[in-house]
């Protein structure tokens, strides 16, 4: 259990692009929960996203950080600049003598698995979390055959796999396949702090929409339901919180659909008091890994119509019939229409069943034991044996 004495010493480097979402909020509590076990860890990631709202996470999160950050440029999509990310990520794993290199997401996957360690990399192993990414590319189209091809490479550098849903762990059985690979799933946490209930602020949103602001998040057809419903005659307002590519086209798309006066976009902040503000959380992704933000939404009781994707099932559990088809602004009105109609009584106890189912499924800190049985699994395939440590956390 976290705070207490660490059986085996890590140096664990944690690789990964952009500070921001659930996978930078993943990084972060596997970093308190692992420097708190007794384990030196550290991070690289993209110098230049995240912003203000990243810098001030990383200056918290310093104490915690025995090997220090080193933030380099990265891109999202493959670059020549990844050639420098590379050997960025090479000199701090040998400055710090990592003993973990833990990859997030594809590009961190990418940097994780191929950063040329030469004699040093004998005593490395090197993990993969996905989080969905390229696992989430339209089955058969070319970007997704291409994505597939490297990560069926990049797997032959892989010591562990560590699928953070059923989805993706399918996702990669079918289309990356290959020999057998150790591998584990192990399902976001959340703390039991996020449990306490949220206080609805007075005259509050009628909608709330928490996350990126990219046409993959769904938000187009979130945008149409919205404008189908406020032609039903109900007037709706909707309160959109996050950054992205597409922020301006959706404002635009806003503008265009009579939306400009119903809609409230605002910039990523913490999610909590955002939830307060709104009767109904809508997530209509068109592609998920397993969001924390639906975790963090339904342990608090938010109600919630999300759709049918990726690992929402997986949170949503015996509750999975209440999800709505992705891409269908029809079924997505019906089914914001249809829990917004019932009473506040019905609402909160579908919305506190949800919350209790989640309890002991998406516990933190079992999500941090499972990633330290994963590494000790993958050192004892490889013969390896982490050194015993001598402090207490």
């Amino acid at each position: 259990m976290p705070g207490g004495r660490a059986q085996q010493s890590h140096r664990i480097l944690h690789v990964f692009r952009a500070p921001v979402g659930g996978l930078f909020r993943h990084v972060v509590d596997l970093t308190r929960l692992q420097a708190a076990e007794g384990h030196a860890v550290g991070l690289v990631c993209d110098a230049s996203t995240g912003g203000e709202r990243a810098e001030q996470v990383l200056r918290d999160l310093a104490p915690h950080l025995a090997l220090g950050v080193l933030r380099v440029p990265m891109v999202r999509n493959p670059d020549v600049s990844d050639l420098r990310a590379l050997r960025a990520v090479r000199a701090q794993a040998l400055a710090t003598g990592a003993t973990v290199l833990h990859g997030h997401g594809a590009k961190g996957g990418v940097f994780a698995r191929l950063a040329p360690l030469g004699a040093a990399g004998q005593g490395v192993i090197r993990v993969y979390t996905p989080h969905g990414g390229s696992y989430n590319y339209r089955p058969g189209t070319p970007l997704h055959r291409l994505y597939m091809a490297a990560e069926r490479l990049m797997a032959r550098r892989t010591d562990l796999f560590l699928f953070e849903s059923e989805y993706v762990a399918s996702r990669h059985a079918a289309y990356a396949g290959g020999p057998p690979r150790l591998a584990r799933i192990v399902h976001n946490g959340i703390s039991e702090a996020e449990f306490a209930p949220v206080e609805t602020a007075e005259d509050p949103f009628d909608l709330v929409y928490v996350g990126e602001l990219r046409e993959a998040k769904g938000l187009p057809v979130l945008l149409r339901a919205l404008a189908r419903l406020r032609a039903q005659g109900r007037n709706l307002r909707l309160l959109m919180v996050g950054s992205g590519p597409d922020t301006e086209s959706l404002a635009a798309m806003a503008e265009n659909q009579g939306l400009r006066h119903a809609i409230a976009f605002e910039p990523p902040q913490a999610i909590r008091p955002v939830l307060g503000r709104g009767r109904v959380m809508v997530v209509p992704s068109l592609a998920e890994s397993l969001p924390y933000v639906v975790l963090e939404a339904a342990a608090a009781g938010q109600p919630l119509v999300a759709t049918n994707v990726g690992g929402i099932p997986e949170i949503f559990g015996a509750h999975s019939k209440d999800l709505v088809p992705s891409g269908d602004c029809v079924a997505l009105s019906e089914a914001i229409a249809k829990i917004l109609d019932e009473t506040p009584e019905v609402r909160r106890g579908r919305a506190q069943a949800l919350s209790n189912s989640l309890r002991t499924r998406f516990s933190m800190n079992r999500m941090a034991a499972d990633v330290l049985c994963g590494y000790a699994a993958a050192l004892q395939q490889r013969g390896l044996h982490p050194t015993a440590a001598s402090v207490t956390a």
